[in-house]
């Protein structure tokens, strides 16, 4: 009951969030990036229900406008790394002399802190939105690839890809009909993770300003400018962080809700 109310939950939320990113620049009209210096610093109030920041910019907007800029990053480093990781880790799990090479270039990307070498890859990319795509994809690939080498290596042992083998079914067949559907829901949950991960980088290099361009709206960039004014208006980091902590435990319960439904044994006794 727990699994399912956790993924109910979840779903729900993320829902909503997704629903907002794709719907706000058509129930919400006005830009973002459109500055107001008279209006500088208001606190909230019906017209501008967060209030505004150092620039005049209806905060409200920018929070909203955001959440499109953290969904996208996570979806896509989501999937992007579990295509790749997937075909990394079976070509390595395929090859024993693959094997030894690949997984120490994969030990030695996870040996270097994530955060640390997406900083060190927006240095020499630059800052943009699909560049930080791709930082942070090459980070999350070798927990992807690591992950289903280990499930490959453990199902080929299994007694029926044995057989299969033995009967001379075609390399191309087994994969198809025997591993494949044996990694399915271990990456499912994987990459509900990695997404949660992503969003987390995307914030944190943003604040530290090694993300997304200052004018583009992301949580990260709105929290950056609110750090220097939380004693004036604590309400800049608030909803900004709000926001992104509900989007965070909603992608998070929805993964820990199909981690107990696809994989029973680790489902919590009682």
């Amino acid at each position: 009951m727990t699994k399912r109310l956790d993924i109910w939950i979840g779903g729900g939320l993320l829902a909503i969030m997704i629903l907002i990113a794709l719907l706000v620049p058509f129930v919400l009209k006005g830009d973002p990036r459109a500055l107001s210096p008279a209006s500088r610093l208001l606190a909230p109030s019906a017209l501008h229900w967060f209030g505004t920041d150092q620039l005049g910019r209806d905060l409200f907007l920018r929070v909203l406008y955001g959440a499109r800029i953290s969904l996208f990053v996570g979806i896509s480093v989501a999937l992007l790394s579990s295509a790749i990781g997937t075909a990394v880790g079976m070509l390595s799990a395929s090859s024993r002399r693959l094997d030894g090479i690949v997984m120490r270039v994969m030990d030695g990307v996870m040996s270097i802190p994530a955060i640390l070498l997406a900083i060190a890859l927006m240095a020499v990319v630059g800052g943009s939105v699909l560049n930080v795509i791709v930082a942070v994809t090459i980070v999350e690939i070798p927990r992807v690839a690591r992950l289903i080498r280990g499930i490959v290596l453990s199902l080929r042992e299994q007694p029926y890809v044995e057989a299969a083998i033995a009967a001379g079914t075609r390399p191309a067949m087994i994969v198809i009909r025997h591993l494949v559907p044996g990694i399915v829901a271990p990456l499912i949950v994987q990459a509900t993770f990695v997404w949660a991960t992503a969003m987390i980088l995307e914030a944190g290099l943003s604040f530290i300003g090694a993300g997304t361009p200052p004018t583009t709206p992301s949580w990260g960039n709105i929290l950056a400018d609110a750090r220097a004014l939380w004693q004036i208006r604590p309400t800049m980091i608030f909803f900004p962080a709000g926001f992104l902590f509900v989007t965070l435990l909603a992608v998070n319960m929805l993964g820990d809700g199909l981690r107990d439904l696809l994989d029973p044994r680790q489902a919590p006794e009682g």
